[in-house]
């Protein structure tokens, strides 16, 4: 069994359920509040390498992938993750 503190995607939903439905002042009587969160930075880069047939390689070259994306304006893969706010 994987121990929370060394799985960094057990640790990122951590993160996350932290913040979720936590309200975020905004202006003078409005709020912000994250209801709920699908997907993730390998998400994005599975997304992109599909039509490569390759996996999800190591965490560097992922973020180096993502880098590259935006810099390109390749924004596909961003479609693939969604994040859902009450407001």
């Amino acid at each position: 069994m994987t121990d929370e503190n060394t799985n960094p995607a057990l640790q990122r939903l951590t993160e996350v359920d932290s913040l979720r439905w936590k309200k975020f002042p905004v202006l003078n009587d409005g709020f912000v509040c994250l209801v709920d969160v699908m997907g993730d930075d390998s998400s994005i880069v599975q997304a992109a390498r599909v039509s490569y047939g390759e996996g999800t390689k190591r965490v560097s070259d992922d973020r180096t992938l993502i880098r590259y994306l935006l810099r390109h304006r390749h924004t596909t893969p961003f479609e693939m993750v969604e994040i859902k706010f009450l407001v």
